[in-house]
């Protein structure tokens, strides 16, 4: 039996409740759970661990032999068709020299319970993601893993304890107690090393640091102009690309592609030697960057990881705490300080994709006055009309599409041509065998720690039951009020509206893999008939898949890596027509 049709949870559910039902049924079922043996796994804390007592996710991974070889379970854990099993249980107290033992109750994806794991070899290796104490400015006690320099990769986080992978049998029958030992240790991120134009930025955050009762710092990655050091009466625009957490500047490359590169197939755009392009294309930013005529601005990057995800989506929350602020009245003006930004609101942009264009579209709008113009590429969901598929003020199940007589499954990811790998149900139960309390760091588990307030047990509330999908409408009230960006653009419109005049592009594919175009639609409705009018542009990618840009002369998978040669002269365009009468236009044009 194949892993990824293993019954799911809410399945087995059904099953044992109309089982109930019949004696009859009820006795085989108990008598086919006896004669199915369950493979159980000790995991040892050596007892040579130097950091105390842990707590944390414990997560036992189990990798088709056969399945990538080469690299170690922890890095093939996914949703989408390639999907291994795994299986997760919380952690308290784990004292060093003890062991805990992971067996058919722990909850995992996309089988369920190590009870119904097909027979088979397996790559077997355990991991500790550990939790730390917060306790937050509100009274708030919360059990969370903190970023580590890592940008929230729980199989990357230095500090975490892993075991070495071994490779079992498991057969029918099997009994006993397979050993692991938790004797690695995932190290420290290197430093950054500088480059003349490539400067990086770390400050303690006092907005921040008050709310999560810790020290917390915002870093970010300046990559200077060309002419920096020989125009220093020159002050400079500021343009940030919102994204993901970034380890230096994306596809940036001051030195030729490395001829020697063995090239690597990326599934995602069916393309052989996908890191040679990349190389080639930072490359191709670098040359472009330091020729005659291309915009000199400060561009950056930010480092704003929280303790739920590897950023914090640019806004203020209540379970991320004021990022927001922290970002624009804090960073930026310390940024602008020290590189000789010009630090007005006509002379600062954002761009981004994905994570990116949500945020950069929900910064200009929450921080109108202080941006210019906002490039929103495939952003996050901006309708929660169309929260990917699901309908959250109409729908009552994000999983299944409403009807008295029949099941329909929602779609979560698709290919550009509809195929699809994953469904609303699986992606979510995947995300709950990574962590309870919304801590998978994964998608679903992020949009609640940003959109939702704290729930009854302090953790974010959830919008819908992650076993059942049935969505919660007081905590989709509290969304459509803070965080549904159509919904506040229609609401504030009337002053909202002409602060936004000629600022918004908008861009997306029209088979985006995660069904974003949806809800780019539902806001180029308004924003066409928009009294005042919005002048915004709108604009979507023929089959393309996420995260198209707006460039209709190349594939994506070329255009994603390009948006610095596509925002910039726009935003100089637009910076020139409405600069006031005393702005410096002048300095950094040369």
């Amino acid at each position: 039996m194949n892993p990824t049709t293993a019954p799911r949870l809410p399945t087995l559910l059904r099953q044992w409740r109309s089982a109930l039902s019949g004696s009859l049924l009820l006795g085989s079922l108990l008598l086919a759970t006896a004669a199915q043996a369950t493979p159980a796994f000790s995991v040892t804390l050596p007892a040579s661990y130097t950091g105390g007592n842990q707590t944390g996710r414990l997560l036992l991974i189990l990798a088709p032999a056969d399945q990538q070889p080469e690299a170690e379970p922890r890095a093939l854990v996914a949703f989408g068709a390639d999907a291994i099993p795994f299986f997760g249980m919380e952690i308290a107290g784990w004292k060093p020299g003890t062991q805990r033992v992971v067996n058919a109750a722990a909850f995992g994806f996309p089988v369920q319970s190590l009870r119904d794991l097909p027979a088979g070899k397996y790559r077997v290796q355990a991991l500790l993601n550990r939790y730390e104490t917060f306790h937050l400015a509100d009274g708030r006690v919360l059990e969370l893993a903190p970023d580590r320099g890592e940008g929230q990769h729980w199989n990357a986080k230095p500090g975490n304890l892993y075991s070495p992978p071994i490779t079992v049998d498991l057969n029918p029958g099997q009994r006993g107690t397979i050993k692991l030992t938790l004797s690695a240790e995932v190290p420290a991120i290197p430093e950054f090393k500088e480059t003349p134009y490539v400067k990086h930025v770390r400050i303690r955050s006092e907005r921040l640091s008050k709310f999560w009762g810790r020290d917390i710092f915002l870093g970010a990655f300046v990559t200077l102009p060309w002419g920096y050091d020989t125009h220093p009466e020159a002050r400079y625009p500021l343009v940030i690309n919102h994204g993901h957490f970034p380890d230096g500047p994306g596809e940036w490359r001051e030195t030729p592609p490395d001829p020697n590169l063995k090239p690597v197939y990326s599934q995602r755009f069916r393309i052989e030697g996908y890191n040679r392009i990349e190389q080639q294309l930072g490359w191709e930013l670098f040359q472009a960057w330091t020729a005659p005529g291309f915009p000199r601005v400060l561009m950056i990057e930010i480092q704003h990881p929280t303790p739920w995800y590897d950023d914090s989506y640019a806004v203020n929350s209540a379970n991320n705490g004021p990022y927001g602020d922290a970002i624009q009245y804090e960073l930026l003006p310390e940024i602008e300080r020290r590189f000789r930004g010009l630090g007005q609101g006509w002379a600062r942009f954002v761009f981004g994709g994905s994570t990116g264009g949500w945020e950069a579209m929900a910064v200009q709008m929450f921080y109108p006055d202080d941006y210019n113009g906002a490039w929103v590429a495939c952003p996050d969901p901006i309708d929660f009309h169309h929260y990917m598929t699901v309908d959250l003020y109409g729908d009552r199940n994000a999983y299944f599409i409403d009807n008295r007589f029949k099941r329909t499954p929602r779609p979560a990811h698709r290919d550009w041509l509809g195929h699809i790998d994953t469904t609303m149900e699986e992606n979510n139960l995947w995300e709950l065998a990574l962590g309870t309390h919304g801590r998978s760091g994964d998608q679903f588990d992020v949009w609640e720690s940003v959109f939702s307030p704290p729930g009854p047990d302090g953790y974010p509330r959830r919008v819908w039951d992650k076993f059942t999908g049935e969505i919660d409408p007081v905590t989709v009230a509290y969304w459509r009020d803070h965080y549904d960006l159509s919904h506040i653009l229609q609401r504030d419109w009337p002053t909202l509206g002409p602060k936004l005049r000629g600022k918004l592009r908008l861009y997306v594919g029209d088979m985006d893999n995660y069904y974003l175009n949806n809800a780019v639609y539902g806001v180029e409705q308004f924003l066409r008939a928009a009294n005042p009018p919005s002048d915004a542009v709108v604009d979507y990618g023929d089959r393309d898949e996420h995260c198209w840009n707006g460039d209709h002369t190349r594939p994506n998978a070329y255009s994603r890596l390009r948006y610095p040669q596509m925002v910039l002269p726009w935003a100089v365009e637009r910076m020139l027509m409405t600069a006031p009468k005393d702005a410096d236009t002048r300095s950094w044009r040369y």
